[in-house]
């Protein structure tokens, strides 16, 4: 992809949070959060809060979540935030969140995840980092479906904003082992392949959804610390060391960690454009699969970007969701 076709906003690496939302009146506007009780979640809720949105954190924890809830209420001077409970590696709640909802969604915030160094597997069998990041999600707005296309028809466009993750590039979605069922486990290409799927959706669900006004965007927040690394290893925290110290990346605060996604929430220039990767709060380049991260840290390969590749994703999720559930 050429890089004069990308599409270039006002904010970059430094930006933050309210850089991003200053001067927005997002009243009106109902928000949906995932993984909103920390870190980048809890930014983002915060954030769209502060300019009058109607935000759901959608969480686990929905005591630690009523807490969070009242401190952004008490930030912001927004008494319109809720919270709901939602564990995406259970479908059951999923469904139950789903069905609950009422009236139209104008924002969908896949922010949540995990990052396990061990593996771990759901009741049906599916590795815990691809049933949470994606499978879940997936099913999630598939659910909320009707709801986004209702918000498109209140105020023109609903958005879904997938967070993904530069560890892409660790890993394709491996169709002919998912699971690891058949493959030796490893943490790193799991994460990598749950963060190409989550890129995958995003081009698919607006490929599907583009004509009801919906659109997908995938966004990497870049290097932030947050409780998603707090079951490292020592080989995992090292890992991340050295890439820091060989300039593949530099942390980020929170602040503007969550920049990306409020780009592709709220800013103009993906009110009506979908299936990309933004990176520093511009849509990233697209790179051949066999580069090396160290040169391309802010880059999107082409895997995570593929139109037969996310076509193929959405049938395997949908096949896996339906049975679940």
């Amino acid at each position: 992809m050429p890089q004069t076709s990308l599409i270039r906003t006002a904010f970059d690496a430094a930006s933050t949070a309210d850089d991003v939302v200053a001067g927005l009146n997002l009243t009106g506007v109902r928000a949906v959060v995932t993984g909103a009780t920390s870190g980048l979640g809890r930014e983002t809720a915060r954030a769209l809060a502060s300019v009058g949105a109607d935000v759901t954190l959608a969480v686990r924890n929905t005591d630690h979540g009523a807490s969070v809830a009242d401190h952004i209420s008490a930030a912001t001077g927004n008494r319109a935030v809720r919270v709901a409970h939602l564990e995406l590696a259970d479908l059951a709640t999923v469904a139950h969140f789903t069905e609950s909802w009422d009236g139209p969604l104008h924002l969908l915030i896949n922010n949540a995840g995990v990052m396990r160094p061990t593996l771990g597997r759901t009741p049906q069998g599916w590795e815990l980092q691809f049933a949470t990041n994606h499978l879940g999600h997936f099913a999630l707005a598939l659910g909320l479906h009707d709801a986004l296309a209702a918000g498109a028809n209140h105020r023109g466009t609903a958005r879904i904003v997938a967070v993904t993750s530069g560890a892409h590039m660790y890993s394709p979605v491996v169709f002919d082992d998912i699971h690891f069922t058949q493959r030796a486990y490893d943490p790193q290409l799991a994460y990598g392949q749950s963060k190409s799927a989550n890129s995958l959706f995003a081009v698919e669900a607006t490929r599907r959804w583009a004509a009801d006004g919906i659109v997908a965007n995938a966004v990497n927040p870049g290097g932030v610390s947050t409780g998603l690394q707090r079951d490292f290893t020592q080989d995992m925290k090292d890992h991340l060391t050295r890439l820091e110290a060989a300039g593949v990346f530099s942390y980020k605060t929170v602040e503007q960690g969550a920049a990306t996604a409020l780009v592709a929430a709220t800013a103009p220039e993906f009110a009506h454009n979908g299936g990309h990767y933004l990176d520093d709060g511009n849509e990233a380049a697209t790179v051949p699969d066999d580069v090396d991260l160290a040169d391309n840290s802010h880059a999107v390969k082409r895997w995570a970007r593929d139109g037969a590749a996310a076509r193929r994703l959405w049938e395997v999720s949908l096949a896996l969701t339906s049975a679940a559930i």
